[in-house]
């Protein structure tokens, strides 16, 4: 059997593994005791730092076997919480839970961020480790408050010595929710609003939902720097659905490590068995990420989805030359798109923060890409490159499309083995 043939059995039995899976998440029942944060003398006045009170039901919880923290109507000003195992946490219909913008309300400290552990940066709003079970759930809103931290990061990137470079994590920014090396977690139907990082950051979880929330950030604001969706960070069995992306940054990427060494870094296991389905991508620079700190992902479907605003990119896989990468089974499927600008697919080299450390250029491999069954307008196809003498580029399908594109080219240079099945463009069938 070929290498190609066995790779799609395997991605076939894998997706026919995930309603399996993707059940397993709500098994983990959230703790029935609640306990409201105004009963701890939270403060809902958009002003008073509601920090201690919070933490103190999040700890009286766990001190009594676990529960629920509930968040009210109203608007909670708080820095870093951290939660327990067996708390989880309830914003009710018209809670607002917002960061401060003084970050000395999160206390720098070690913590995972761009596929490593950076040991003095900021924490997230909403910290769980080790919670398994974990529920972030209701009506209500995490609130970065973001527009000041991103108005000082692009005054300090502007000015900096080669800004295309400008480190990151240089200027303090709090991240919505930080949940890590947690089973069963479900976050449900709660709205991440103008965080000042990341939104929802994942790292090392397995059997994951995340259902019906919401990603956003103000129309009016061109660039709000690093406000991914949801970052996939060496995680495993995943499942998105029914959810709303309007962001300026990836709406959902898979990460892990980084750097000519990363294979031997124990901390960044494979991103696996991903499934976003039913959701809806207003904006963002794309819909789906692999990297661009990522070795091995695999297994990735994203299927029953719409682009109806401006995205940039619906399918981008980050070639980085510093860093050996395995991109492989990724399947779109059943896409409409509404945009008139973007690119379906990009493959290509990414050289931001490239550091090779000495060592030579490592070796990567993408294989088995699928975009199937996508209807409606766009931009363009896009463009597949290598990193000229490290990448191989193999079995790339396009199946049952139908687009009117305003660029119908398909630039393609450094790949075997690329199909066009039923493919139409502007009423007429497309080849290479």
């Amino acid at each position: 059997m070929s290498h190609i043939h066995s790779d799609r059995r395997r991605l076939t039995l894998s997706l026919m593994a995930v309603p399996f899976w993707a059940g397993v998440a709500p098994a983990f029942a959230a703790g029935a005791e609640r306990s409201d944060i105004t009963a701890h003398g939270a403060v809902a006045d958009d002003k008073t730092i509601n920090t201690a009170a919070i933490q103190q039901a999040i700890d009286g919880l766990a001190a009594r076997g676990g529960g629920t923290v509930v968040v009210p109507a109203g608007v909670f000003v708080s820095g870093a919480l951290f939660f327990k195992p067996g708390v989880h946490l309830h914003l009710a219909k018209g809670a607002v839970l917002k960061c401060s913008t003084d970050l000395k309300h999160f206390p720098v400290r070690r913590t995972r961020i761009e596929g490593h552990f950076a040991e003095n940066f900021n924490p997230a709003l909403v910290n769980a480790d080790g919670c398994d079970g974990f529920h972030l759930s209701g009506e209500g809103t995490l609130d970065g408050a973001g527009r000041p931290i991103w108005d000082r990061f692009w005054k300090l990137r502007n000015a900096y010595k080669d800004p295309g470079n400008f480190p990151n994590i240089s200027v303090p920014r709090a991240r919505l929710a930080l949940i890590e090396r947690s089973r069963g977690v479900t976050v449900e139907g709660v709205t991440f609003k103008d965080s000042q990082f990341w939104n929802l950051h994942l790292y090392r979880c397995q059997d994951v939902t995340v259902k019906h929330a919401r990603f956003v950030v103000p129309d009016d604001y061109k660039q709000a720097p690093s406000t991914d969706g949801i970052d996939l960070d060496s995680c495993q069995r995943v499942t998105i659905e029914g959810c709303y992306f309007s962001v300026t940054d990836d709406c959902i990427a898979a990460k892990g490590s980084k750097g000519p060494f990363a294979l031997q870094d124990k901390d960044s296991p494979p991103v696996t068995d991903v499934r976003v389905r039913n959701c809806e991508f207003r904006r963002g620079h794309s819909v789906i990420t692999l990297g661009s700190e990522a070795t091995l992902v695999r297994d990735i479907l994203v299927e029953d989805c719409r682009v109806t605003g401006h995205v940039l990119n619906v399918a981008v896989l980050k070639l980085r030359p510093d860093t050996p990468q395995h991109y492989e089974n990724v399947h779109l499927r059943n896409l409409i798109l509404q945009s008139e600008r973007g690119a379906i697919v990009s493959v290509q080299p990414w050289t931001q923060y490239v550091d090779l450390k000495g060592a030579p250029p490592p070796k990567s491999i993408v294989r088995n890409i699928r975009l199937e069954g996508i209807t409606g307008r766009y931009g363009g196809f896009g463009r597949i490159r290598p990193n000229p003498g490290q990448t191989e580029i193999s079995d790339i399908v396009f199946k049952d499309i139908d687009l009117a594109l305003r660029d119908a080219r398909l630039d393609i240079a450094g790949a075997s083995d690329v199909r066009l099945d039923n493919v139409i463009v502007n009423g007429k069938k497309a080849s290479l």
